[in-house]
């Protein structure tokens, strides 16, 4: 099972970066399959640390992907990191083992220590259609442009019937980067 997640690393400076990340869950495991390259790869070999934090706020998974990555953070409690302010819950977490990959590598990771900082309401139609857009525009460079097209018309359907603010404002920065990267890429 893969769970969309907010992943907060830091490199050896303390230069904290946030990234979304869909995780998979294995028995007692968390694991992260970072493409090469990838900030998160370097600091997780790095420090071998990572906070998983799970949040609602689609903002911050559609921001991270428009260059918006200014979000609040504080000090994890056990390893040394940082968690999302406004996130729901977070683990922290330690690297056990890596199963190297010239793409896309496996981190094997640990839980130290997990904290539930308030009750998961439930995502309405929006909510998933801005996950899925976030992962739409993650993936652009690899995507014709009809599916591109085809997939957004679809999400629009859940987004208009259910988006709050959040979501629109969400939403509105990752039609900007579509809009952007189908002018960049015309001949």
């Amino acid at each position: 099972m893969i769970f969309e997640t907010i992943v907060t690393t830091q490199n050896s400076s303390g230069e904290v970066h946030i990234a979304p990340m869909g995780i998979h869950k294995q028995d007692d495991l968390f694991i992260i399959l970072p493409f090469r390259p990838s900030t998160t790869l370097t600091n997780l070999l790095s420090t071998q640390t990572a906070i998983i934090n799970f949040s609602d706020d689609v903002r911050i998974f559609a921001g991270c992907l428009t260059g918006r990555r200014n979000w609040p953070l504080k000090m994890a409690e056990k390893v040394t990191g940082h968690v999302l302010e406004n996130t729901l819950a977070h683990s922290e977490v330690k690297l056990l083992r890596v199963e190297d990959d010239p793409v896309r590598p496996k981190l094997f990771c640990q839980t130290v220590h997990t904290v539930n900082h308030r009750p998961f309401t439930g995502f309405n139609r929006a909510q998933y259609a801005v996950l899925e857009a976030a992962i739409l525009v993650s993936r652009l460079d690899r995507l014709t442009p009809q599916k591109i097209e085809s997939e957004l018309d679809y999400l629009r359907i859940g987004l208009e019937k259910t988006a709050g603010p959040i979501e629109l404002e969400a939403w509105q920065w990752l039609m900007e980067a579509v809009t952007q990267y189908q002018q960049e890429s015309k001949p």
